[in-house]
């Protein structure tokens, strides 16, 4: 599968897990992303390293995000989207994978 592929499935399984709700426990996105059998294993641990706790879909993926930043993945497996961000301002906007 490939990493635009995977991040694909990885935003599937946020979209399902919020579908109607504001916000979802992080154990309940990773048992939604369990689900998904086209979702790597090493994927499901970066859900792991996030805190515990409930998050609402920003800051979820920004979350995700920091944590794909923090392994140095970024380049390699792209970042989500973060809904709601504009950066028609900054000089250069995000390496992004849609």
């Amino acid at each position: 599968m490939t990493d635009r592929a995977v991040l694909d499935e990885l935003r599937q399984a946020i979209d399902e897990v919020f579908d109607g709700r504001e916000r979802v426990a992080m154990r309940e996105l990773y048992a939604q992303a369990s689900r998904h059998v086209g979702l790597p294993a090493d994927l499901l641990t970066h859900l792991n390293e996030l805190p515990e706790g409930a998050y609402d879909r920003r800051e979820l993926i920004e979350a995700i995000n920091e944590v794909i930043v923090r392994r140095g993945e970024q380049d390699t497996l792209g970042l989500l989207e973060v809904p709601g961000r504009d950066f028609a301002d900054e000089d250069e906007g995000p390496d992004l994978m849609r």
